[in-house]
């Protein structure tokens, strides 16, 4: 929220000597975030209020320019003397002077190229040696054929706002020409944005910020919600039906009749609207929108004459329709809280009004709103609707039940005053909000928090200025307590932590020591943790980045992956309260959101993109049980913490990979190559290397993985993941590159190993063999080298497939793996002979399980 210092301090008794950066460090010191403060100005020269004298329209150019006749107050020039005339002077006819205006002012002339102005409207002009913000020097010059004397000034263009769409007009009477237009403007002012946490609504106003900055400078606070001479209902504003009292507890109206509404806003409110960042669009709108920013609660007025009947406060029917004041004609849902009348809907409650009721230049009788919503259902029909209105943004924060009459007031009054209006006397005030429920804890509760000893009364004292009535008691057990019913516009005060807090942030959090405690002697990361670090590191110095995608998915990726509806990774956790609507989901594999992320860097131009993360999943149980509600009013006994646990989903820690593009990539040094399954397996294995096991491989089918390209891998005789290329439907629905493939392993799976001892090394040297064996094409690699090491026998150090060929010399439904082997004993040096015999017995241990021959 965007407010001018100016109309903070004018509710706080504060000193001259406080500056802006003084408000603005209260404010952090307490607990609100300040995102900027913004200095108007600076503007130097001669700034003043002109009256637009005369417009000429200038033709024959691209665009519309006028020249403008301008009066600022300069006294026109003496006439010369008789005698000083000549005879050609004296014979030409008398006429204005070239700098004079209509009726002999003097005037300046100046090129614009805004409409939005007449004849005799009040403007801002810069003058020839003015300085404005950007230090954008104004001086006379020739523009469009015409000398231009100055400028005359939009609001951007002063600082005030960003609205660069026309001239900055100001309401007639505001102003003589040749005033002081600084000063008028209040350029000396500054701009505070603050952003409260969702829980304080009852900050977005000024009235909330001042009684804030109130408490945290210990000056008196005037609150603008307490009217002087509050008249008593006589009689109804209008007939009203509360049909759904738990979605509208509260609801006021007020009429005004006889507005004149083409009544200027004036400059006063204008401004501070301007300021905050609200365009000015009529007398009605905009005082509603000043009372909404000045008390913290949003109003809403009708055009009574466009009321057909009583109002209905009640729920939409499926399928109903409202044109909204945006003019986009929405479908409603069962759960959106509305305002009809016999006509229909004629507003979205609490979030946008109706464009039947709208206010128009003929709306001389004005029905105002107040009322106060269910926080949770208006936030609701704002995402559903996808309509943040700065009225649903307060609505949906709690706003204070008790304002409802006292807003209405004030707005009634300021039209009444800058309108002409009458205030009818009747004033309809349906429902009403209970007190909050008071709230009782040990009165040094804070200092036990905090690690503090406060001064004596300091609990009390904090506790009454945020507006809460305090009672002092003592338990049977001799402890004192303090009971704190919260204020109407505190909805967040329901337990002892919430008024701890309020304690401990008036006081300041700088005054709580940070003192870390003392780590305890011979502990350190988890095994877990490191062999997540050791992980981390392997892939990412085999040129992997991590990264930490969005934790949610929906229910398309599913379809996209191609998983059946029994799929085990459908059954997912849903959450409650969903950032995106299409992401609802806790997920239960990482791929979508690495594919995603891959998806969106290719889409950025980039080619070659190989990505890791290593994270959690949740993976619901058969019959999960619902989280219980414990409380935090005391420590849960072991029988609720042993519930709790059941009640949590299992979520388990996952590695995963993918890759596109070329691994390695093509450089100096020559082409590249495709990445393919193989890299998503090797990925797997710099895992299992990091992580001390050992990974077999075998062939698999499973989607998003191509059912020819994919391999499951095991640790021992237990899966823990799988790798290949994805389908190339799945890479297709996705839009992700050709050739994608991807891995992923459950870390939690892979056994922790209780130590890993260091190689044995022999000092021997190896002999080299090569072996070529012909096999059928369905007769796995891995499991082919499997038996070719049993075969082999304990000689055999290593075992590498370096080539796979088929060709027609080797017949239909055949294939050749060529494997390098490696023999080494641990006490000698091998002979050739030794070596050949081991590979001869693998040879044949080949044979006898797969029917595999020598390659001639």
């Amino acid at each position: 929220m965007r407010v001018p210092v100016s109309w903070l301090t004018e509710h706080l008794e504060v000193d001259a000597d406080v500056t802006p950066q003084d408000l603005a460090d209260a404010f952090v010191r307490i607990g609100i975030e300040v995102d900027e403060l913004s200095k108007l100005g600076p503007v130097t020269g001669p700034l003043v209020v002109g009256r637009v004298a005369e417009i000429e329209e200038l033709t024959g150019f691209k665009k519309p320019v006028r020249f403008c006749r301008v009066e600022v107050g300069e006294e026109p020039d003496p006439e010369p003397d008789d005698a000083e005339l000549s005879e050609e002077d004296d014979d030409e006819d008398d006429g204005p002077l070239e700098n004079e205006g209509p009726h002999g002012i003097k005037t300046r002339g100046i090129v614009c190229g805004a409409s939005n102005f007449a004849e005799g409207d009040l403007v801002v002009v810069a003058l020839p040696g003015v300085v404005l913000p950007g230090d954008f020097e104004i001086a006379a010059r020739k523009t469009y054929g015409k000398i231009s004397d100055g400028m005359i000034c939009s609001a951007a263009e002063l600082g005030l706002g960003d609205d660069h769409s026309g001239i900055l007009v100001l309401p007639p009477g505001t102003a003589s020409p040749g005033d002081d237009a600084t000063e008028l403007l209040g350029l000396d002012d500054t701009v505070i944005e603050v952003t409260p946490t969702p829980d304080r609504g009852y900050a977005l106003s000024v009235r909330g910020l001042a009684r804030e900055l109130s408490n945290a400078l210990d000056v008196p606070f005037g609150d603008p919600a307490m009217l002087d001479n509050f008249p008593e209902a006589e009689g109804e504003a209008w007939p009203v039906r509360v049909e759904d009292p738990e979605g509208c507890p509260r609801f006021v109206l007020r009429r005004v009749t006889g507005l004149d509404a083409t009544a200027p806003t004036p400059w006063r409110i204008r401004r501070r609207l301007m300021l905050a960042g609200i365009r000015s669009i009529s007398l009605a709108v905009d005082v509603t929108n000043y009372v909404m920013l000045e008390l913290g609660h949003p109003l809403h007025a009708f055009a009574t004459g466009s009321i057909q009947g009583d109002l209905v406060v009640r729920r939409a029917k499926a399928g109903e329709k409202l044109t909204t004041l945006d003019d986009v004609e929405r479908t409603l849902d069962a759960d959106d809280i509305v305002i009809a009348d016999d006509s229909g809907v004629i507003s979205l409650a609490g979030t946008m009004g109706g464009a039947s009721t709208e206010i128009t230049p003929e709306s001389t009788d004005v029905l105002l709103e107040a009322a106060h919503w269910n926080p949770a259902s208006i936030s609701r029909t704002a995402r559903r609707h996808k309509l943040f209105s700065e009225a649903a943004k307060r609505f949906e924060r709690y706003t204070d039940p008790a304002l409802c009459a006292a807003a209405v007031e004030l707005a009634a009054r300021l039209l009444r005053q800058y309108g002409e209006g009458a205030i009818r006397p009747g004033r309809t005030d349906v429902g009403g909000v209970a007190p909050h429920a008071p709230v009782t804890m040990p009165i040094n509760l804070p200092d036990q928090v905090a690690g503090v000893r406060y001064e004596r009364g300091v609990t009390v004292r904090r506790l009454g200025q945020i507006g809460c009535k305090v009672q002092l008691s003592t338990s049977d057990q001799g402890v004192g307590l303090v009971t704190a019913t919260p204020p109407s516009w505190r909805g967040d005060l329901v337990q002892p932590a919430d008024l701890v807090e309020e304690v401990l942030r008036l006081e300041g959090y700088d005054s709580i020591p940070s003192v870390l405690p003392a780590a305890p002697a011979g502990r350190g990361l988890s095994d877990a943790q490191r062999r997540s670090r050791a992980v981390s590191g392997a892939l990412a110095e085999a040129g992997y980045v991590e990264v930490r995608p969005f934790p949610f998915v929906g229910d398309a990726v599913w379809d996209a992956f191609g998983l059946p509806e029994d799929d085990i990774r459908r059954k997912t956790v849903r959450v409650r309260n969903p950032l995106e609507a299409d992401h609802d989901r806790m997920a239960t594999t990482l791929l979508p959101g690495l594919l995603e992320t891959l998806q969106r860097n290719v889409s950025r131009g980039l080619k070659d993109v190989s990505l890791f993360q290593i994270g959690q999943v949740v993976l619901p149980k058969p019959n999960q049980l619902k989280v219980p509600d414990l409380g935090v009013e005391h420590r849960p006994s072991d029988e609720d913490l042993a519930v709790l646990e059941e009640a949590v989903p299992a979520q388990p820690v996952h590695v995963a990979a993918v890759l596109s593009g070329q691994r390695p990539r093509a450089g100096w040094w020559g082409k590249g190559d495709q990445a393919g399954w193989a890299d998503a397996v090797q990925a797997a294995r710099l895992v299992a290397e990091a992580a001390g096991v050992q990974l077999t491989v075998q062939a698999a089918d499973l989607l998003p993985w191509h059912p020819g390209r994919c391999a499951q891998l095991r640790v021992g005789d237990w899966p823990v993941g799988h790798a290949g290329e994805l389908h190339p439907k799945v890479v297709e629905a996705l839009g992700l590159p050709p050739r994608t493939v991807a891995m992923e392993l459950d870390l939690d799976a892979i056994p922790l190993p209780d130590s890993r001892p260091a190689p044995s090394i022999s000092a021997y040297p190896p002999v080299l063999l090569d072996v070529a064996l012909v096999a059928g094409t369905d007769v796995p690699s891995a499991d082919l080298a499997d038996v070719l090491r049993e075969g082999a026998g304990e000689l055999l150090e290593e075992i590498t497939l370096f080539d796979v060929y088929t060709g027609e010399q080797l017949g239909d439904g055949k294939r050749s793996l060529a494997y390098k082997l490696r023999f080494r004993a641990a006490d000698r040096t091998l002979t050739v002979d030794e070596a050949t015999k081991s590979r001869d017995a693998a040879v044949a241990a080949a044979g006898e399980r797969f029917g595999a021959t020598l390659r001639a």
